[in-house]
């Protein structure tokens, strides 16, 4: 992938520091996968060594925490997740420098992050999925979203890769239907394709004039009033929040779909083990804490104690 959009070079002979981010940010779009995560950088690292006038190794720490704790744009404090990923952003591009053999030592090692306090994190009841799937409209365009929305209900991918499938990702074997995916870091996969995301793709599809088994390799799943090249993410995304408002839920990220996909198949009795594999996590641990996060803790005591204390 190339790390895009980027600022254009002020000449024609880049210095090494220009060559240095430039090379960082595509050594980070590689590794993650996500273009989102290369636009982020940019719009952290660009303006930062811009506004400071320095080259990376004079940049004192002094530096760093005048710039983490700055007020930006908004024209508000930053919040401890802003400070954390204006750390994280930096730090993450000095270690890059130091294997360079750029620079000798971090400025921001010599920074305290921020305490992270851990939100409880959303998802959906299958009661919700079914009021949202409930609003979107019997057209063209719903029948569209819709096969999107069961997608990344039923596969839990994220949002880049489900918008991304092309028809050579979808294979059918006998009555079963596959689907290849690359997800975050590169990691390559491929997993049987739900029942029912499988033939609300078809109906779009067809709704698009097209037929898997004639589509180039290359098509998008997602024509159907749309360009060739697809629905775009942010249009989805703008029709989903549209849903949401429709259904009388509260405005979030598609991200939510990932974690309900997660949360419904716990439900479902399946293992940690299970879901750890399903989401593609790096280890149980990962899972462990994000189950939590999805279910909250159970306080077993307070009946108890209220008892106690007469109330």
């Amino acid at each position: 992938m190339t790390a895009q959009p980027l600022p254009a070079l002020t000449s024609g002979d880049p210095s090494a520091w220009d060559q240095a981010l430039y090379g960082f940010l595509v050594e980070k779009g590689n590794r993650s996968g996500s273009r989102r995560t290369v636009e982020s950088y940019s719009r952290m690292l660009w303006p930062f060594f811009a506004d400071l006038g320095k080259t990376p190794e004079r940049v004192k720490p002094a530096d760093v925490l005048a710039w983490v704790h700055g007020i930006g744009k908004s024209g508000r404090t930053p919040s401890a997740t802003t400070v954390g990923a204006r750390i994280a952003c930096l730090s993450s591009y000095f270690r890059f420098l130091i294997r360079m053999g750029l620079v000798v030592s971090n400025p921001t090692d010599a920074v305290e992050r921020p305490r992270a306090v851990q939100s409880v994190a959303r998802c959906y009841t299958a009661e919700d999925v079914r009021r949202l799937l409930a609003v979107v409209p019997e057209t063209v365009a719903g029948r569209r979203d819709r096969a999107i929305l069961l997608t990344l209900v039923l596969t839990g991918r994220r949002r880049a890769e489900v918008i991304g499938l092309r028809a050579g990702d979808l294979t059918l074997e006998g009555e079963t239907a596959f689907y290849a995916y690359r997800g975050k870091g590169g990691k390559r996969g491929r997993r049987e394709l739900p029942h029912p995301a499988y033939e609300a793709i078809c109906a779009t599809l067809a709704d698009a004039g097209k037929e898997l088994a004639t589509m180039a390799v290359d098509e998008s799943l997602w024509q159907a009033a749309a360009r060739p090249e697809g629905v775009s993410s942010g249009t989805f995304y703008s029709r989903f929040r549209r849903y949401l408002v429709a259904a009388g839920m509260a405005p979030t990220g598609i991200h939510v779909l990932r974690h309900t996909a997660a949360k419904l198949r716990r439900d479902a009795g399946e293992s940690i083990e299970d879901v750890s594999a399903f989401l593609d996590h790096s280890s149980l641990a990962v899972t462990t804490v994000y189950l939590r996060r999805l279910e909250g803790q159970e306080d077993r005591a307070w009946r108890d104690v209220a008892e106690a204390i007469g109330v």
